[in-house]
């Protein structure tokens, strides 16, 4: 089964992120709009209780973070994605380590960019068009993140949780 780690932003910025995903992103339907703190990795019954007991472990020495959105910004040209840039601040990088440091098995790697993807699989003209008037509202945010989800993949594709944890550390 598919599996990820995700923080979820409040209400306000989701209806905000959902008022351009419904028609910018094809995943609209699949997942609430979050910030990935663990892409997508693949276990079984068996070890993902050994991953949750791991991430609980980490929720427990971690305090709560400040999501801070600074703007809007995009992955192209390597995609053409659009996003609310999140302020990597050192609770969140250091969240995102520990995160990381948990023995994933079949796990996508790639560069931490904390964000809220608010458009996606655009066509280059569709991202030329859409991303300077996204550019021009904006998106400032900030807000205390409190807690993470470990959330699987259905078979329709659609995303849920599995398990909520607490940042609870000092």
């Amino acid at each position: 089964m598919k599996f990820g780690i995700v923080a979820f932003p409040s209400k306000t910025v989701q209806d905000f992120a959902n008022s351009y995903r419904k028609r910018y992103d094809p995943h609209y339907a699949l997942i609430t709009p979050h910030m990935t703190l663990k892409g997508v990795f693949e276990a079984d019954d068996q070890e993902i209780k050994t991953i949750a007991a791991k991430v609980a472990d980490v929720a427990s020495s971690q305090k709560p973070f400040t999501l801070k959105t600074t703007g809007i910004s995009s992955f192209a040209p390597v995609t053409n994605a659009i996003y609310f840039k999140v302020e990597a601040t050192n609770e969140l990088l250091s969240l995102h380590k520990k995160l990381a440091d948990v023995d994933y098995k079949d796990s996508e790697q790639y560069a931490f960019v904390p964000h809220i993807t608010i458009a996606q699989k655009l066509t280059s003209s569709e991202h030329d068009d859409i991303y300077p008037q996204l550019k021009m509202i904006g998106a400032s945010f900030e807000e205390i993140i409190d807690r993470i989800h470990l959330l699987y993949q259905l078979e329709d594709g659609s995303w849920t949780v599995h398990e909520t944890f607490r940042l609870s550390g000092k």
